[in-house]
Order: C-alpha cells, then structure tokens, then sequence
C-alpha cells in the first residue's frame, strides 16, 4: 500500500447529495427511451425481471466494487489505482475509463444539444400542425445543418462546464439536487398525463404485460448490456464520485438506493411516453425517432399537449445534463490530481477540447455523413470503442481488481466502515466479483463486438 498521505479534497456534504449526483449519473438519455423500448420489444414483464437479475448479478457488484475503490483510495480514477496497486499496470482501467469518458461526452454532447434545440422548438409551438412526414423532415434536416447543431452543442457543454467547475460541494451536488427533484416532479407529472388518455391500457401493456415468447436469448444479452450501461460503470464515474464519499457513508445501501432509483426512472419514463404512443395509435419507434419524431407528433393531437410537450424535451435536458456533469467530472478529477492543474483550468480545457471532438460527431450527421471507415462514421466510431470495448473492459478489470487483487479483507474494510458495519452479504459479494461478473461482463463484451 502506498504510504503517500491523501490529497486536501472537496466532497459531499449529505446523503441527499450524494444519491441525487450518482443517480442522475446514471439517469440519462437512455433511460427516457431506449430502457423502455427494449422492454416492450423484448417481453415486456419478462424482460424486467431479467433485467432485475441482471442488475443483481452484474450491475450491483461493479457498483460496489467502484464504491469501494474510490472510497477506499480517495482519489481519482487512475489515481486510486496507483495508490491501491503502486508499481504495476493496473492504473490502466483508470486511463481507460478517463478515455471513453471523453469519447462518450464527446458525442453525447451533440445528442444533448439536439435537446435544447427541441426544448426551444416546443416552447414555440413549432411542431403545431406538422404531420409525421413533416416531422421527420425537421429532425433530419436540423442535424445535418452545420452551425445551429454545433451553437446548442457549445450551450450544452457551457452549462456542464459552470456547474463543474462550482466544484463537488458548490456545483456538482447543488445542482443536482435542484435538477433531481425537478426531473421527478416533470415525470410523474408526465406519467399522470399519459395514464388518463383514453386507449392508454395498451401502452402499459407493451411495457409490462409478462411475454415470454419473446424473451429470446438476444433478449437476454441486451437486459445484460443494459443492466451494465444503465449505471455508468467501467468509465470511472462512480470511482470519482466515491472518492468524495465520507467514511461512514455506508455503501451497499447507497448502492441498492441509486440502483432502485435509475431503474424506476426509466420504468417512469415508458409509462410517460408509450400509453401516448398508442392512446394516438402511433408505432412506438426506437431511438432518435422515438424521441423526436414520433413524440412531437403524439403531443400535439393530445389535450393540453403543448404544455407536456414543454416538459418532456426539459426533461430530456435535466436527464442528460446530470450526466454529463458527472463524466466530466471523470476528466477533470484525473488533470487536477495527476496533472496537478487547477479545477477551474481543468474544466475549461477539457470542456473545450470535448467539445472540439465532437465537433466531427455532429458533422457526422450531416456534410462528414459520408466520411466512413469501415461503414462507420466518426460518431459511430467513438460510440463503438467507448461502448463495445472501454466500458465492457474497464468493467471487467475493475470488479476482477476488488475480487482478486484487494480480497476479502480489502473489500470488507471498505464494506464494514472498519467494522462499524455488518455485512453479512460479503461471501455473495465476492463470489460474484471474482466469477460471475467476470464471466457475464465477458459474454457482453463478445456479444458487442459481435463475436457472441
């Protein structure tokens, strides 16, 4: 163990604080449509159970092996590993995690800043009698412009740039325990609208009538992918974020919390959107389409849909803001403590040169469409290697690190708060770090490069 006395830190400051920051960590872009979707698609009922085991099996021990790093360490994502392992390679899952997090913000940026704009164009009243055709017309036609998708991209990553670098106390869980609530409050609010449109029963049957016949083994690995990417593991997110941690946070709660709150927010999110899809009798879509296309549609035949319209696309924008504040706090953790620079020069210069990156993402969409290397554009190619092969890896490593490399009595200190705590789920936890998440970590990341 490394004998190096730990670094003067910020760090929360209540337990509020620190659900809200790892949860809306967690609460993205892809718990508003694609989690709902995958359900219908893939057995409804069925797969939620399946997903529910998956979490258990798989998302539940890298959560606490992260927890237990980063606490354990109090340092940033490379920076923990060297500490906890001086002297060898494993600080790789921590360069590795650094990497895809500036891969993924990079193209998530553009996504979000496509938010803004649709947030604008509710509040306008620009999709009134638009027809779908029209619609998709307005989608595809906005992001293969070339200034107006990169302005709100700038405007997104400016917003998540000032509250990053507020710090952990002043900016990163301030904000998110104003924008946690508001994304709640704009849900159920959502959900109670959707639940009384006349037609909305088959909806709710799409997410959760149990069927499974189609339950299919593809089903099954997309519940796993899911399970893992839901929660923002193998990018270091939660390894800085539990680096802020106070020792007597105690962790295996604060995991099952956070877990409970990502997976109800993206239950709340279908029954927000699909009871309205086929109340109006519209094909529910995946992706993009879904969100702005179809959406927009259903909005404006709906009473009052003007203003819910408002609410969603605000929504969309809260969810991914608290995501992008924390994967750039993965960056900016990493040039502060190794890199030794100052917060505020860290925040700007990894904001700027995120947003640089993804300059090439949003062009992607557009006049670079056709720029392709392998029949991948740029945005295709940084979603690929952050998601297909970083994250799987760097998932892996991690919960192979706290199940072989610290053990039992490494993890039952973190675990136990220097027994101050029972744990008696310690036996499980291990085993499950040591051979089954392993495992299934490794059948996901086959089944991503298509080999599985």
């Amino acid at each position: 163990m490394a004998t190096k006395e730990v670094v003067q830190r910020d760090s929360f400051t209540s337990k509020l604080g620190i659900i809200a920051a790892i949860a809306g960590s967690a609460v993205g872009l892809g718990n508003i449509w694609k989690f709902p979707y995958i359900t219908g698609v893939y057995g409804g009922g069925a797969f939620v159970i399946v997903y529910l085991i998956c979490i258990v099996l798989i998302g539940l021990p890298i959560v606490l092996s992260e927890f237990i790093i980063g606490r354990k360490a109090q340092r940033n994502a490379v920076g923990s590993f060297r500490f906890l392992a001086p002297r060898t390679y494993w600080y790789v899952p921590g360069l590795m995690g650094v990497t895809a997090a500036v891969m993924i913000l990079a193209f998530y940026g553009v996504v979000a800043g496509w938010t803004l704009e649709y947030l604008l164009k509710a509040i306008t009243n620009s999709f009134a009698g638009k027809n779908p055709a029209d619609l998709e017309g307005i989608f595809g036609g906005f992001i293969s412009q070339i200034a107006r998708p990169i302005f709100w991209q700038i405007i997104f990553m400016s917003l998540t740039c000032w509250i990053v670098v507020a710090g952990i106390k002043g900016g990163i869980e301030k904000a998110s325990k104003l924008l946690m609530p508001v994304l709640l409050v704009i849900i159920v609010i959502l959900d109670t609208r959707a639940i009384t449109l006349p037609g909305a029963s088959e909806g709710l049957s799409f997410l959760f009538k149990p069927d499974f016949s189609k339950l299919t083994a593809e089903g099954i690995l997309i519940a796993l992918g899911h399970a893992f990417f839901s929660l923002s593991l193998g990018m270091g997110t939660l390894i800085t974020y539990s680096s802020y941690m106070s020792k007597e946070e105690n962790l295996a709660t604060t995991a099952v919390q956070i877990t409970i709150v990502d997976t109800g927010i993206a239950l709340l999110a279908g029954i927000a959107i699909f009871p309205a899809v086929f109340a109006f009798g519209i094909e529910p879509g995946a992706g993009p389409g879904l969100v702005f296309i179809t959406l927009p549609n259903v909005f404006q035949q709906m009473p009052g849909g003007y203003i819910f319209c408002i609410l969603f696309f605000l929504l969309l924008a809260v969810a991914a803001l608290t995501s992008s504040i924390s994967i750039l706090e993965v960056v900016v953790a990493y040039f502060v403590e190794e890199l030794h620079l100052k917060r505020r020069t860290a925040t700007i210069m990894s904001a700027v040169g995120i947003t640089i990156i993804g300059f090439p993402c949003s062009l992607s969409m557009g006049v670079w469409s056709k720029v392709t290397f392998m029949d991948r554009t740029f945005f295709d190619w940084l979603d690929f290697i952050a998601s297909n092969i970083l994250l799987p890896l760097g998932g892996l490593l991690i919960v192979a690190f706290v199940g072989w490399i610290l053990g039992r009595e490494g993890a039952e200190q973190e675990l136990t708060n220097d027994g101050e705590l029972s744990a008696g789920y310690l036996p499980l936890f291990m085993f499950l770090a040591k051979f089954v998440a392993p495992l299934v970590i490794a059948v996901v990341f086959l089944h991503g490069l298509g080999l599985f």
